[in-house]
């Protein structure tokens, strides 16, 4: 027994300990700013949503509803969303996982889950991207009665 335990670790630290990290496309990464302060010149994605909240307005506790927040890529280099994380387990969000071109559009779909909730909620999204500024946050409204 205590053999398959120190195979099972030495297994583990092989596995876990294995360099497997994806690297990131150079080309997508930019920093304009400089000790100069921004450069305007340089090639940067922008990202612009018609709303930044949405009201869901009044809902039943246990019921889950959706909204999709309609962006734009404003900027002259590919956008790339890299995540989407809400402030609590109630609230997910979906994301293209994929380049977004300059001129290109997409949305960000919002799901919120009332059941446990009552009251008025205040859910907030964070879209963290390639873009500057990099975080960008979209927020749900919500009266949940019993």
């Amino acid at each position: 027994m205590r053999k398959f335990y120190t195979i099972a670790m030495i297994a583990l630290l092989v596995v876990g300990c294995s360099n497997r990290q994806k690297e990131a496309d150079v080309d997508l990464i930019r920093n304009p700013m400089s000790a100069e302060g921004y450069d305007t010149k340089e090639k940067m994605p922008k990202i612009a949503f018609d709303e930044n909240q949405h009201d869901f307005g009044r809902l039943s506790a246990g019921e889950s509803i959706s909204y999709s927040f309609h962006f734009r890529n404003t900027g002259n280099a590919d956008l790339i969303i890299s995540s989407a994380s809400a402030t609590c387990g109630c609230t997910v969000a979906d994301y293209p996982k994929g380049r977004i071109v300059p001129g290109g559009e997409g949305y960000v779909t919002v799901t919120f889950k009332s059941a446990g909730k009552s009251g008025q909620q205040f859910q907030e999204v964070t879209i963290v991207t390639n873009a500057q500024p990099s975080t960008y946050k979209l927020r749900i409204v919500a009266q949940v009665g019993r």
